[in-house]
């Protein structure tokens, strides 16, 4: 099994920062202050041919009200499923009640934890650690998390109990893609993203509370449903960028558009009680522009009046007619109503988004398409369209050959996407088409760029051979 080790603390000790040094990324968000981090966040590391597993938590202080105490119920489940503990305390600003709060509730779980003082930099390390000893926890370990000072030895020793890995273990050889369906659920503040995240997983995974921005970043969630796997990742809510203002959320804002681009199947999730906004068609064109496969959540559809149901309906078609192709659920993530019925749906999107589809077939497609509706006259010429395949996928584009493609009409364009998507039952995936026109053996200037080309190489060889002969 691998170790799982769990970093907690007060805000602000620079759990964060230890989490990036020891996954090697920058997953976590680092700011310099206090309640950054809300929810468990996991990330994988290795040091020699050992391997384990780090949970970031959110900071703990002991008086907790409100959002706060989400947040510290967070870090104790994570304390609860870990194998070891990182109890980091700061050296700068020295022991305080909240540590020996901390230290006691480790202490009453018998936890395995190890003492970790942070920010000794510039510090006498056998000084900063005097006041630490009271806690009764053992040796205290002094590092420097953002420098890195001592954070491999510390780790080199925690590890030290357990094995290494079986590098012929087929489980450890399972590559990045095997991990299922990346999920992202998407929107803007405080329109129920991580009730529904929870509502999905069963458990209370992340934190909710009712507040915009309570989600800061973006969590990645492995888990399996009825023997399938599947990676859930929950986002931070996007404003509007005029109401964006502290640099924290800036950071949050672009993971939440990175995780866009990393999912497979786009969850937009939008607020019945509010209605569309234009901050929603953004974010939902964003979400088109990147290619992901798409599925339409409206949140808190419970106990809403018919007429506002009603409304609500006709502005959605009014107005996301350009995103007719994904598939549209009325949902309560507070009570569960309907959620289960997001999955077909995922996967629905998801295998339209990977399909691969011969030539053969898409040239037929395509053909049949201009029997039935020909292209325009261009200049006195017909628009010609011979052959179609398949030039990647997810999402799926089809390259189309032809003569005059770049004459071609937006109308026509519409025309082809809607055929192909009807005829291949397409859902959930935007279709992307890719035209190309070859060159007309009957026009005197086709080619002219190749001779030319052709001519400056042959000048260029003579030259290097009347050099050569001097």
């Amino acid at each position: 099994m691998t170790p799982v080790i769990a970093l907690v603390g007060r805000p602000n000790v620079g759990k964060s920062t230890l989490f990036n040094r020891l996954t090697r990324s920058r997953d976590a968000l680092v700011a310099d202050f206090p309640g950054l981090t809300r929810d468990r966040k996991y990330g994988n590391g290795q040091l020699g041919g050992k391997e384990y597993t780090v949970i970031d938590t959110g900071g703990i202080s002991g008086d907790e009200q409100g959002i706060d105490a989400a947040m510290a119920e967070q870090s104790l489940l994570a304390i609860d499923e870990a194998d070891i503990v990182l109890f980091l305390v700061d050296a700068r600003s020295g022991l305080i009640p909240a540590d020996e709060a901390i230290a006691n509730h480790l202490r009453v779980n018998q936890k395995k934890t190890w003492l970790v003082v942070n920010k000794t930099d510039g510090l006498e390390e056998h000084s900063a650690m005097a006041e630490f000893w009271g806690l009764g926890l053992g040796d205290p370990r002094p590092i420097a998390a953002s420098h890195g000072r001592n954070v491999t030895a510390l780790i080199d020793e925690v590890l030290a109990p357990f094995p290494e890995r079986n590098t012929d273990s087929d489980a450890d050889a399972l590559p990045p893609a095997d991990q299922g369906i990346r999920i992202g659920v998407i929107g803007r503040p405080n329109v129920g993203k991580s009730t529904l995240v929870n509502r999905l997983l069963g458990e209370e995974r992340v934190v909710v509370f009712d507040e915009a921005g309570t989600t800061r970043d973006a969590i990645e969630i492995p888990y399996e449903r009825r023997g399938r796997p599947y990676v859930l990742v929950d986002t931070a809510g996007v404003r509007r960028r005029k109401n964006v203002s502290l640099v924290a959320e800036k950071f949050s804002i672009i993971k939440t558009l990175e995780a866009i681009k990393e999912c497979h199947v786009a969850i937009m999730v939008l607020d019945a009680r509010s209605g569309l906004v234009e901050q929603d068609m953004h974010l939902l064109d964003y979400v088109l522009s990147s290619g992901r496969a798409l599925v339409l959540a409206v949140n808190k559809w419970d106990g809403l009046e018919s007429e506002q149901r009603d409304k609500m309906r006709s502005e959605i078609k009014r107005r996301l007619g350009f995103a007719d192709y994904a598939d549209l659920h009325f949902i309560s993530a507070l009570h569960g109503t309907a959620v289960g019925d997001l999955y077909p749906s995922i996967e629905r999107a998801y295998k339209a988004a990977t399909a691969h589809w011969s030539t053969n077939r898409l040239t037929t497609i395509l053909q049949d398409a201009v029997s039935e509706h020909q292209p325009p006259l261009i200049n006195g010429r017909r628009i010609k369209l011979r052959m179609a395949h398949q030039g990647g996928s997810n999402p799926p584009i089809i390259v189309v050959h032809g003569n005059q493609t770049a004459s071609l009409p937006e109308a026509y364009k519409r025309y082809l996407t809607n055929t192909f998507r009807k005829v291949l039952k397409v859902r959930g995936t935007p279709i992307r088409f890719e035209f190309r026109s070859g060159a007309n053996p009957y026009d005197p200037n086709a080619g002219a760029n190749d001779r030319e080309k052709a001519r400056a190489r042959q000048l260029a060889r003579t030259r290097e051979a009347r050099r050569s002969r001097r």
